[in-house]
């Protein structure tokens, strides 16, 4: 469904009374703040409403004691192009993950295309054209607005330096999952890594067992020897490694350790739990592994930050840094955190009605899906109450 366009600027939007002001920063979790003042889609100012300049506005939202923190980002998805998913037929599914909170999406390759091509000079224009349309797409308002950050190729065998030049100059910054392609051994995926890195590309490998007919095992010592920025899907996407290699990769790596939701769910509590253990929660950051055989899950990432904080004992706030700022930290983004100079990408929470939680953060310790009440991206108001999450206690309003 198409909303309004993304180059819809928000001039000055004044967002007052909020109960629980989230940053994103699992440092400093929570803001000691009820107001935040947007001009055209950024960050301007935030703290106590006696504090801040909150005249002349051209829209003013009532918080109404809800909370606020930065809109979630899907580190793992698998988009082809425009709001639709061949794998599973289905239209408007990006659009629809904005309903759970999701503002970005980061592409680890678009590999359900159909006769995706396998040539070096195939999988270059598919990256290019990608990253191009994905980008082209928010402009037209298809997908709710959402930043879906992709062209991510799936590197295969006969790949030179220049072919990771020529992609950065054209825009490319991702990498799609190392080892759904014809390079598996971890030889040869550091050696392209390294180009990529080099090029400014970031990467992601494949952990786990196969997902999709051509993908193979990739194990601890695969991913290890590849060195991939990315540790993509450590509980599996879908089949995990055992308990014992994960812990291998987090004790043995500083890559960033990715949770997915259409992993394993044990080994993604355990994880959690190993690097609070470890002292690096900074590494530990959320994705679906969305479209996939288990279909499109548009509550996915608030699923995911309720189990994690529910069983694996994280506090609720930390959890929903693994969504934002962990990631925004790591995948080197603009939005995820709330301060000054960052995007306006908000997610507008509040605990589900009749959640046994006394208010939103004690009802995700007790594995509820939070209410959304509203999402904005660089300050435009994209979706009000959530059609997909159970219906919040409060919502914001627009009193102006």
């Amino acid at each position: 469904m198409a909303g309004p366009v993304v180059n819809e600027t928000s001039g000055k939007v004044v967002i007052r009374n909020v109960g629980l002001m989230l940053s994103g920063d699992i440092d400093a979790p929570i803001l000691d703040a009820d107001t935040i003042v947007v001009e055209d889609g950024t960050i301007r100012a935030l703290g106590k409403e006696k504090d801040c300049d909150t005249g002349d506005a051209r829209r003013v939202i009532d918080c109404r004691g809800t909370a606020l923190a930065p809109g979630l980002i899907d580190s793992h998805v698998h988009p082809v192009f425009g709001d639709w998913t061949p794998r599973q037929s289905q239209l408007g599914w990006i659009e629809s993950c904005m309903h759970g909170g999701v503002t970005t999406m980061i592409s680890a390759g678009e590999v359900h295309l159909p006769g995706r091509p396998k040539d070096v000079v195939g999988v270059k224009a598919l990256a290019i054209t990608a990253q191009r349309a994905f980008d082209g797409m928010r402009a037209a308002g298809v997908g709710g607005g959402v930043k879906v950050l992709a062209g991510a190729p799936v590197i295969e065998k006969g790949m030179v330096e220049q072919d990771f030049a020529d992609m950065a100059a054209a825009g490319v910054t991702l990498l799609g999952e190392i080892g759904l392609g014809s390079v598996k051994a971890g030889d040869e995926a550091r050696t392209m890594v390294a180009w990529a890195r080099k090029h400014g590309i970031q990467s992601t490998i494949h952990t786990g067992g196969p997902s999709i007919p051509g993908s193979g095992l990739i194990d601890e010592h695969v991913v290890l020897e590849a060195d991939a920025d990315v540790i993509g899907h450590v509980n599996g996407g879908h089949t995990s490694l055992s308990y014992k290699a994960v812990c291998t990769l987090c004790e043995k790596s500083s890559r960033a350790l990715e949770i997915v939701h259409n992993g394993n769910e044990r080994i993604a509590i355990l994880t959690a739990k190993h690097a609070m253990e470890l002292k690096c929660p900074h590494r530990v950051i959320l994705g679906t592994d969305a479209p996939a055989g288990s279909g499109v899950q548009p509550l996915g990432i608030l699923r995911l930050i309720a189990l994690i904080s529910s069983l694996a004992d994280v506090p609720a706030e930390i959890v929903f840094g693994f969504a934002t700022g962990n990631i925004a930290r790591m995948r080197r983004l603009r939005q995820g955190l709330i301060e000054p100079g960052r995007p306006a990408d908000f997610v507008f929470l509040d605990k589900a009605q009749h959640s046994a939680g006394r208010d939103l953060l004690d009802s995700v310790r007790l594995g509820d899906i939070p209410g959304v009440g509203m999402v904005m991206i660089d300050g435009v108001v994209r979706c009000q109450r959530s059609r997909n999450t159970p219906p919040a206690t409060e919502v914001p309003v627009i009193v102006q």
